[in-house]
């Protein structure tokens, strides 16, 4: 008998697969990081055959440092990345071009088009997305646009289309021989293609952008057996699939309509479910699809997208030499009291919610004499706790249920600094629960789910334990001035660029 369940955690900068048993402890763990792509300012690309290739060595590595064989688990889950776009050849399983990462702002002259007839948010009632270069839809035009004969090929359904989950359930299924071209209402929902309340393709919207269907995968619950594995996990059933944030909330056990988690990653992502009904949003959260069970009605949340945050922390390493590791970034910032009067503002490729303002880019405001690395490092950590304030904010807004604590996961919720004035600037406790790489566990347990590794919700809630809560320590006055501050110097990114 099966002891564990495999996850193929596919994420914007590293890959990793993860071996849990039936508790949701982690039995085994490889990850291995690809190359980012900047080919001009704005675009960020990958290489899917390098994101493929990881994918089966860290596949491998986990089992090896597990010490078990494929014949151990019970089910693979898939989770992914999920509006970084793939468009691949049928039958040679080679991409037409490289990925065109989330947070790739090319598509902004594309989006501003579409925006003239309808304004920003012509399809958000369908959809539940506002027009930004975020969403898979503009960027598979822009393939087709750009790339010499993908549309003809496209028509001619040689070509397919999906975000990262599609391209590894097809590889993993058997590819070019056979493989299963499907993805989950999770990841469809991230396209800007798929209507809310259908949970299909939208024929209308694919007219408007010019996207083919015959290129589009079948859309699939979050947890049912797509197909068996080949290769090195051969037999094991493909059997969970849900974007990484939509993972992170499953793996949460945000089951309940009013529970939220905040993952801490390349970026910020909150989710809040909402039931089994779409909550359209009036204060510039995304409405999209938490998961789906089976056959059972789909669970829907609101969500605020944060693009850069642990990317920020990336960039003080990489661009600057600021630091030597990310691990680094708290033992700097916590060489200084305060943030000297900086506020960092990373928008980068440009801001997600609660603003979508896709000509905003990063500023640093406030700076003096007085203020050094050690107070630039406090700022760029302060910076995803604000952004955080300002999603909380939108949220409360749009939900009338007030935030009365926040499930945290990912990598930067072992930073004490970041963690404690999240709490404060928030004025609620701050809890990590003892797995915190939830994303892997949440499609773990998707995959788990159909097979009957696990048979009901009670068996998962189960295994979720609190770690670490921090409790607000912050006045109220000092935190309403900071804010203010936070507050002006984001204004200070609007319409920087211009067309």
């Amino acid at each position: 008998m099966a002891k564990y369940v495999g996850a193929l955690d596919q994420g914007t900068t590293s890959t990793r697969f993860m071996i849990f048993d039936h508790s949701g402890t982690v039995a085994g763990v490889d990850q291995k990081e690809h190359e980012q792509i900047f080919p001009k300012p704005g675009w960020v690309e990958h290489n899917p055959l390098e994101i493929w290739e990881r994918s089966q060595e860290v596949i491998r590595g986990a089992l090896q440092k597990a010490g078990c064989s494929a014949s151990d688990l019970a089910a693979v889950g898939i989770t992914n990345q999920r509006e970084t776009t793939v468009v691949w050849e049928k039958s040679t399983g080679k991409p037409v071009h490289n990925a065109i990462v989330w947070q790739d702002t090319r598509t902004d002259t594309i989006c501003n088009e579409l925006a003239k007839d309808g304004g920003q948010d012509r399809f958000r009632a369908k959809v539940g997305l506002p027009l930004a270069t975020y969403f898979s839809g503009p960027k598979v035009r822009w393939i087709l646009d750009n790339v010499p004969g993908a549309r003809e090929k496209a028509e001619r359904g040689e070509i397919l289309f999906g975000n990262i989950d599609a391209w590894l359930i097809w590889n993993l299924t058997g590819g070019p021989d056979g493989g299963q071209h499907v993805t989950d209402v999770t990841n469809a929902s991230r396209t800007m293609l798929m209507n809310l309340e259908t949970l299909d393709w939208d024929e209308e919207i694919l007219g408007i952008l010019g996207v083919p269907r015959a290129m589009l995968p079948t859309i699939r619950s979050s947890s049912q057996v797509y197909g068996d594995a080949r290769g090195d996990l051969a037999g094991i059933p493909v059997s969970g699939d849900l974007g990484d944030q939509q993972a992170a909330l499953f793996g949460q056990t945000c089951f309940a309509v009013g529970e939220a988690k905040n993952t801490y990653g390349t970026g910020n992502f909150l989710l809040l479910n909402t039931g089994n009904k779409p909550i359209q949003s009036k204060s510039g959260l995304l409405t999209t699809l938490a998961y789906k069970i089976g056959d059972q009605p789909a669970t829907y949340c609101l969500e605020g997208s944060i693009a850069i945050t642990g990317a920020l922390v990336q960039w003080l390493r990489d661009n600057l030499g600021l630091i030597k590791n990310s691990s680094d970034i708290e033992a700097l910032a916590a060489t200084v009291d305060d943030n000297g009067g900086a506020y960092f503002v990373p928008a980068f490729s440009g801001l997600f919610a609660p603003y979508w303002k896709s000509d905003a880019r990063g500023v640093i405001a406030g700076l003096t004499r007085y203020v050094n690395k050690g107070h630039i490092a406090r700022a760029a950590l302060e910076a995803t706790a604000w952004q955080t304030r300002e999603v909380v904010d939108a949220m409360n807004a749009d939900s009338g249920v007030t935030l009365t604590s926040l499930r945290v996961d990912g990598g930067m919720v072992y930073d004490e600094l970041l963690m404690q004035f999240q709490s404060d600037v928030l004025g609620v406790p701050v809890v990590r629960p003892k797995v915190a790489e939830t994303t892997s566990l949440g499609a773990a347990y998707a995959a788990g789910y159909a097979v009957g590794f696990w048979s009901k919700e009670e068996e998962l809630r189960a295994n979720w334990g609190v770690d670490h809560t921090w409790e607000p320590k912050m006045a109220a006055a000092e935190r309403d001035k900071e804010y203010h501050f936070w507050k002006k110097a984001v204004t200070r990114t609007f319409d920087w660029v211009e067309n």
